[in-house]
């Protein structure tokens, strides 16, 4: 059965970034989520491209979000798919099969060279074992060493949720499903957006009860510091925090008006990030864009976008 995980597009503030409206986005703790407060540039980052140094993205842990593609890859898989071969790309994270099935989409990456190292797959909900074990049956056929929930937040409504009791029944459901991958012989993680950093009703956050109530030997994170740096919070200190738990990161650039960009073309400082490496326990360097295909884009803009990033991580030094 396919995955293909369709994850909402949050819609993006149109106030430009400033250093000051990082601290002030923390300090407020973001009044509404998307809006102008809750963007962030790094407040004691150097300039972009200052960071150098002899430390290096090891190439083969690079990786690219599949959902960057999701287009173009269902105008043209075994196209797509040879195309990131040829960037350098020996690893992907999918984000759903296409409308294959899980062997049908292994044999796919198998022809072009890839492996599917990890994959977005939500967990049920209400949970449900037998449905979670046949999504990890199907990351056991393509060969994958992860799994991760991709996207929490919000209600219903659409609203952000502000109910700590939802996130604790999250990180119980979390801790379930990390206790059944680890049966199957996968690591289990979450992925974060914007949304976790809203401050609930009583001051917390949604991430801080994530981090707090999952067990870490069941359960890592996959750190997006895109929408990290949009919840009003330095990678830095979210890694600091949780020291060994962010094994993988969506390397993803914020633009000066908090939109998306490529690596390279933003604000973002990278190797300031990546220099914590070992203390955050990185052992994947995923790319991804979410509008990378997207009107005004182009779906065939996306490769362009799969190969300044491969290429940006390749020869990044910090």
């Amino acid at each position: 059965m396919d995955q293909q995980i369709n994850r909402p597009e949050p819609a993006l503030a149109s106030e430009p970034v400033s250093r000051r409206g990082v601290l002030r986005a923390a300090t407020v703790s973001a009044a509404a989520v998307g809006a102008a407060g809750l963007l962030a540039s790094p407040a004691t980052a150097a300039p972009v491209g200052q960071s150098q140094g002899r430390r290096r993205v090891p190439v083969d842990r690079i990786s690219i979000q599949l959902y960057t593609l999701r287009d173009q890859l269902t105008a043209d898989l075994p196209g797509t798919l040879d195309a990131l071969r040829r960037i350098g790309y020996r690893r992907v994270e999918h984000a759903g099969f296409v409308g294959r099935t899980a062997a049908q989409f292994r044999a796919a990456l198998d022809e072009a060279g890839l492996r599917s190292t990890s994959g977005h797959t939500g967990i049920p909900q209400p949970f449900d074992d037998a449905t979670w074990e046949r999504a990890l049956a199907d990351a056991n056929i393509l060969g994958s060493k992860k799994i991760v929930h991709p996207y929490f937040g919000r209600d219903a409504n659409g609203q952000a949720i502000r109910d700590p009791a939802v996130y604790r029944a999250l990180a119980r459901d979390l801790n379930r499903a990390g206790r059944l991958a680890e049966r199957a012989g996968l690591d289990f993680g979450y992925h974060n957006h914007q949304l976790e950093f809203v401050p609930l009703t009583g001051g917390s956050t949604g991430f801080d009860i994530l981090t707090s109530q999952t067990d870490l030997r069941l359960v890592h994170f996959e750190l997006d510091l895109y929408w990290t740096w949009r919840g009003a919070h330095d990678p830095i200190d979210v890694i600091r925090a949780n020291r060994g738990r962010i094994r993988q990161v969506h390397v993803k650039d914020l633009d000066v008006e908090g939109g998306f960009a490529d690596l390279g073309d933003g604000v973002i400082d990278f190797g300031r990030i990546f220099a914590h490496e070992r203390e955050a326990g990185i052992e994947e360097y995923i790319v991804e864009r979410d509008d990378a295909g997207t009107s005004p884009r182009s779906p065939a803009d996306a490769l362009d976008t799969a190969r300044v990033g491969f290429d940006f991580l390749a020869s990044l030094r910090y």
